[in-house]
Formats: C-alpha cells, structure tokens, sequence
C-alpha cells in the first residue's frame, strides 16, 4: 500500500508535465478504448440475446460492419478540410451516436445494421488518425515506442471495460442497454478531449485518394493484416459462443486477462520493433499466428472438452496479444514515406483496401463454416500465415 500511494502521485505529476496536446490526446485514447471495450464485451451476445442470428446471418453481418472500413478513404477525402484532430472529434461523436441507437431503436435485425454502420464508420475513421497523431507525438526512432505504450493504455482502459462487464453481468444484472449508453457517453468524453487539442493543418484532399507504387508492399501488409484481422473479431469469439457456449461474462474475462498481459507486453513489443525492425517482428507474428489457428482447430477434435476450453482460450489470448503487433505496418510506412504529408492519407488508403479483403474473407469464412465446418475457417488462417511471413521477409527495413 506504501508503495501504490508513493506511485500514484509521482503517476499523477509525470502526466501533468507532459505537453498539453499530448496529455488530451492520451486521455481521448483511454475514454475511447474504454467505450470499445465495453461494445466488444457484449456484442456477439447481444446479437445472440436478441435476434438469434444464423452462423451465416452472422458472418453477413460484417457486410455493413466492414463497408465504413471499406469507404474510408472516400469519407476522409470529402472531410479533407478538417484537421485530422478536428476529424477525430467527429469520428468519436458519430460512434457515440451509433451505439445509443443501436441500443434504443433495433427492432429487428435489419434495422439493427444502419446504426451498427455509423458505430463503425466513427470507428474507422478514428483508426488511422489515432496512429498519425501518435507517431507525429513521439520523439525521432521512437514511434514504435510511442505506439506500444498507446496500445498499452487503451488496454488498461479496455480491462476497466471488460471488468465492469463481467462484475455487471455476473453480479448486478447489468443489461445490454446501459452498457451501450455508457459506452456512448465515453465516446462523447473522447471527443471532448480531441476538442482540446490545437488543430493541425488538414491534409490535400487529392493525398487521400491516391496509391503510390513505392508503398506496394506496405499495401500487402495491409491487405494480409485486413484478412487476418476476421479471425480474431469474428471467428475466434464466434467459435467461443456457439461451439463452446460460453456466457457474455466469459467474453469480458478474456478481454480482461488479455488486457492485463497487454500492459505488460505492448510497450515491449514497441521498444522491439525499434530495437530489432519491423521485419522481424512480423516475422514472429506469422509464425505465432499460425500457432494460434492450429489450436482454434484442432482442439475440440483432440481433446476432452475442458482442456480444450483451456487451449481455446489461451489461443484468444495469445490473438489478442498479436493484434499490437500491426503497429509495426504503421512503423514501417513512417520510415518509407516520401514526405511526412504521405502518412496519414496512406494509413487511411491502407485501411480501405483492408477491407476490401476483408469483407471477402468475412464471407467466404461464413461459407466455410457452413459448408466444412468451423475449423475449416481457422486451417486457412494457417495459409494465411505463411503468406504474412513471405511478405515480412521481404521488408528491408
């Protein structure tokens, strides 16, 4: 106890001498990650609660969560007069007012998608500027750095989500509703802090919609990182739902364990890319991955159900854990950029043709599981794994 109480002052000091527009610009990433945390917690069960969807139905639904992702770029050209902090503040209030009406006006599950869409197209506009600003934030050969720690934070705030879930739901009743109009409250917060910070000068509005042939193999990292991504946010906790029947609380402990590790690991894995390149640390993600898809599918088929819970589990850990592991795409794309103007169109250019990728993937995944079963989904992702690698080798940076 002497300890935390010597602690948290000296916590308290060493944030209030940062500069201003960095001290916002972390406490807007930890009320947005806070939000996100809480919608991820419950939102495979809530579909499940409330309307029942299909295996297909449910990889169908990625359609219009995925086509923000997809539209992006043409949005962020539209919206190039505004400076991407300015853009940010409308990306955190366009994901605040999605939730609240998802909560309030989905009568059905068609009436559901619309406001799925505008929670998701807040979200992806918020994607690539939160990594500009953070890489513009930090000091020379310290961007990985920057990134980690940034990821690390929004994981602590993500365990403050995911275990307010998991006590709510477990012990307090807590349902579906208030937790989407708390996590829509927080992201009014986010976009109160994003406000405070003084605005940077917008972008050309032609830097948004062009591809520039000197980036080809960041745009491959992209696309690959845009398909393995599925794995994680529809198949892993689909596969945790419906072929283990695990419970919303079960969901948010996850979420929550992999948060605490993430603390931890997250600003290492930053200081590794610094450290040892961008080239190895995909390398190591693609080799881990590939790890990770056999223990989604061959658990089940090898084990006792309990054990096989165990290893299921570790997997989505161990997945969550590599998600951090595409700050070094950005990383990257900072190091090859022919001038600084090129980064965050490019990163906003890049999170487009993910989803163009994507969004297949998502439906050929569902066609998969329907057709060959759900392992079929994650043996795939063992091919798609040695396609990261391939492609990490050839970085040179």
């Amino acid at each position: 106890m002497t300890y935390l109480g010597q602690t948290m002052p000296s916590l308290i000091s060493r944030f209030r001498a940062l500069p201003p527009d960095l001290r916002n610009f972390l406490l807007a990433l930890a009320t947005f990650g806070f939000a996100m945390s809480l919608f991820d917690a419950i939102f495979n069960n809530f579909l499940d609660a409330r309307f029942q969807p299909s295996g297909f139905q449910r990889t169908l639904l990625e359609v219009p969560r995925e086509i923000p992702g997809l539209s992006v770029v043409f949005v962020s050209a539209i919206l190039a007069f505004l400076p991407s902090r300015r853009l940010a503040v409308l990306a955190s209030v366009l994901s605040g007012l999605g939730l609240v009406l998802l909560g309030t006006l989905s009568s059905t599950f068609y009436w559901m998608m619309p406001w799925l869409f505008l929670y998701s197209m807040g979200q992806h506009l918020f994607m690539p500027i939160s990594q500009a600003i953070g890489m513009e934030l930090s000091k020379d050969g310290q961007s990985g750095k920057r990134l980690g720690q940034m990821s690390a934070l929004r994981n602590a705030t993500a365990i403050a989500g995911s275990a307010l879930v998991f006590v709510g739901f477990q012990f307090f009743q807590m349902g579906f509703l208030t937790t989407l109009i708390l996590a829509a409250a927080s992201l009014l917060v986010a976009g109160w802090f994003f406000w405070r910070m003084t605005p940077d000068l917008p972008q050309p509005q032609k830097a948004h919609l062009r591809l520039h042939k000197e980036y080809r193999l960041y745009y491959l990292l992209a696309i690959l990182f845009g398909t393995r991504k599925q794995l994680f946010l529809t198949f892993a906790p689909w596969v945790l739902v419906t072929i283990f029947e695990q419970p919303t609380s079960m969901i948010a402990k996850l979420l929550t364990i992999g948060g605490v590790v993430g603390i931890a690991i997250q600003p290492l894995v930053g200081k590794m890319i610094d450290a040892k390149g961008e080239r190895f640390a995909l390398s190591l993600e693609a080799i881990l991955l590939a790890f990770v898809c056999a223990g989604y599918a061959l658990s089940k088929g090898f084990f006792p159900p309990t054990v096989a819970l165990v290893l299921v589990a570790v997997c989505f850990l161990l997945d969550q854990i590599l998600m951090s592991f595409n700050i070094a795409r950005s990383t990257y794309l900072k190091k090859i950029a022919l001038e600084p103007s090129h980064i965050t169109p490019t990163l906003t250019m890049a999170v487009s043709i993910d989803h163009i990728f994507s969004i297949s993937i998502a439906l050929l995944g569902g066609l998969l599981w329907r057709h060959l079963g759900y392992q079929s989904v994650f043996i795939a992702g063992i091919a798609l794994s040695a396609g990261n690698w391939f492609a990490a080798r050839r970085m040179r940076h």
